[in-house]
């Protein structure tokens, strides 16, 4: 057994990596993990966003019916009609929509009047509320609120998510997200039929 100059017997100190050219930057790790891939994308200055959302339209246990993916500085109720333009024949019996806060206005009155349906905005409570000096204040909520029927679309995201091509905006093409989303559900409703 021979001993190693840099450690005990039998270690052997490992090659260095080559230093990074200075215009390259370090070649072990990317920037980010959808860096130049091409394709439309956008940046939203109010989520702070680049990149591209996701829209989805799903059933109350949280079914994809339809999603549209867009570049990230298209505003969530021009993506949302982007959505909706084309589903008044599709589904018949839809009835009523439930919406977070970045779909009110416009959006709200395009779908009562194009489609006929009906949409409600689950807004997050307020933080912060005027209240006398005179009369103690109500406990603001801490901690984790469920808002009634958006934890059912949170939960498709999250589905969507163990996916490993859809953890991450992989893709080229909007389109090629919006078919492997489908793809997606499909296993996963397979998946549950099969039980």
């Amino acid at each position: 057994m021979g001993a190693d100059q840099h450690g005990g017997a039998g270690t052997r100190a490992h090659p260095r990596r080559p230093p990074a050219e200075p215009k390259r930057g370090d070649p072990g790790q990317p920037e980010r993990q959808d860096d130049g891939k091409g394709g439309p994308r956008g940046y939203d200055g109010a989520k702070k966003v680049n990149g591209r959302k996701r829209h989805l339209l799903v059933d109350t246990i949280g079914l994809v019916l339809k999603v549209h993916v867009h570049p990230a500085n298209v505003a969530d109720r021009d993506g949302g009609q982007q959505l909706l333009g084309a589903l008044a024949d599709q589904f018949p019996h839809l009835a009523k929509l439930w919406a977070d806060a970045g779909y009110q206005g416009r959006f709200v009155t395009w779908v009562t009047e194009t489609l006929g349906w009906s949409v409600e905005i689950v807004r997050k409570p307020p933080r912060w509320v005027w209240w006398p000096a005179d009369s103690e204040p109500p406990p603001l909520p801490t901690g984790f609120q469920v808002l009634p029927r958006r934890w059912v679309v949170e939960r498709t995201f999250a589905w969507l998510g163990r996916y490993r091509r859809l953890s991450k905006d992989y893709e080229v093409l909007p389109e090629t997200e919006e078919a492997w989303i489908y793809l997606a559900m499909s296993r996963l409703m397979v998946a549950r039929l099969a039980r």
